[in-house]
C-alpha cells in the first residue's frame, strides 16, 4: 500500500463512499432506461457525455499525454467499457436491487486476482468471504431448477471486468495523472462502444430525446459515469485496491435502498438472506485490512 497521509486516506475513503452513492442510485435510472433505449447506445452516450464533460474542465491536463499513458486508458477503457456492458445488459433482465448486489463480486474477486497477478496469496478471512458469497449468489440468482437466471450470469461477469479495473488503476495511478487516466478511459471506452454500435448497426433511439429519458441520460453520463469514476480514479490513488473494493461495493446496499424506495421492488426472504450473504462477504473479505488502518 502506498504511504500517504492519515488526512489523505480518510479523504479517500469518503470520495469512494461517494462514488457508490452515486452509482447505488444509477441501478434505478439504468433500469428505468434500459427497456426504451438499446443496451449499446446507453454505454456509448454515458461515455460521449462523460468525456465531452470532463473535456470542459480538464483539456489541459492532455498536455501531459504520453505513449504509455494512452496505453494505460486503452486498458482501463477496455475493462470499463467490457464491465458497463455487461452490468446495463444484467440490469435488463434482472432486477436493480440483484444487479446492484450481484456487481460487487468484484470485491470479492480483488484478493484472488491480486494472488494470481501479483502473487500476494489471499487470506483465510477472505476465502471464507469468497464462500460466503458463493452462497449470497445462489440465493439470489438460481432458480428452482439450480439454473442460473441471465441477467445474473451477465452481471456476475460485470463483476469480473471491474475487478480487473480495479487493479489496473491501482497499478497506474501510481505513475500517471488520474485525471488524465479519466479522460483517456472514457474516451476509448467510447470508441470501443461506438465500434460496436457501428458493427452491429443498430438504429439509433430518436427516443432519447423524450424528457425523461434525456433527464436519466444526463444523470448516467454526467453523473454516474464522469462524477462517480472521476472520485475512484482520483480517491482510489490513496487507498488499498482491496479497501477501494470494499468502499465501492456500498453501491450495492444504496442500489438495494433506492431500488425499493423507486422501482418499490418487493424484497423476499430468500432475496434478503442472499444480499446478507453478500453484505457478510464484502465485509469479512476485508474485516483485517481495514482494522488496520484506523
Amino acid at each position: 500500500m502506498r504511504r500517504t497521509s492519515k488526512s489523505h486516506q480518510i479523504l479517500g475513503s469518503l470520495g469512494l463512499t461517494g462514488a457508490a452513492l452515486i452509482w447505488g442510485l444509477s441501478f434505478v435510472v439504468v433500469k428505468d432506461s434500459a427497456d426504451a433505449v438499446p443496451v449499446l447506445y446507453l454505454v456509448a452516450l454515458r461515455y460521449l457525455l462523460a468525456e465531452f464533460g470532463m473535456g470542459i474542465l480538464f483539456f489541459k491536463k492532455l498536455k501531459g499525454l504520453t505513449k504509455e499513458a494512452v496505453r494505460q486508458g486503452m486498458v482501463l477503457g477496455f475493462f470499463l467499457c467490457a464491465g458497463q456492458f455487461f452490468q446495463t445488459l444484467g440490469c435488463k433482465y434482472t432486477t436493480a436491487g440483484k444487479n446492484a448486489f450481484l456487481t460487487t463480486t468484484y470485491v470479492i474477486l480483488v484478493p484472488f486476482l491480486c494472488w494470481w497477478l501479483e502473487k500476494e496469496k489471499p487470506r483465510k478471512a477472505q476465502i471464507f468471504a469468497a464462500l460466503a458469497a458463493l452462497a449470497g449468489i445462489a440465493l439470489l440468482s438460481l432458480e428452482g431448477s439450480l439454473r442460473i437466471q441471465t441477467g445474473d450470469f451477465l452481471t456476475l461477469v460485470c463483476g469480473g471486468m471491474l475487478a480487473f479495473h480495479i487493479l489496473f488503476i491501482d497499478r497506474y495511478t501510481g505513475k500517471t495523472d488520474p485525471i488524465l487516466l479519466t479522460l483517456l478511459q472514457f474516451f476509448f471506452a467510447g470508441i470501443y462502444s461506438w465500434g460496436m454500435i457501428g458493427a452491429t448497426g443498430i438504429p439509433f433511439p430518436v427516443q432519447i430525446w423524450e424528457r425523461e429519458l434525456l433527464l436519466n441520460l444526463l444523470y448516467i453520463g454526467v453523473g454516474s459515469t464522469m462524477l462517480g469514476f472521476l472520485l475512484q480514479i482520483v480517491c482510489q490513488k490513496y487507498t488499498n485496491p482491496n479497501v477501494a473494493a470494499v468502499l465501492l461495493s456500498l453501491e450495492s446496499v444504496f442500489g438495494m435502498l433506492f431500488s425499493v424506495l423507486f422501482l418499490h421492488e418487493v424484497v423476499t426472504w430468500r432475496i434478503f438472506t442472499g444480499c446478507v450473504c453478500m453484505l457478510a462477504a464484502v465485509l469479512l473479505s476485508e474485516i483485517k485490512e481495514t482494522s488496520k488502518t484506523k
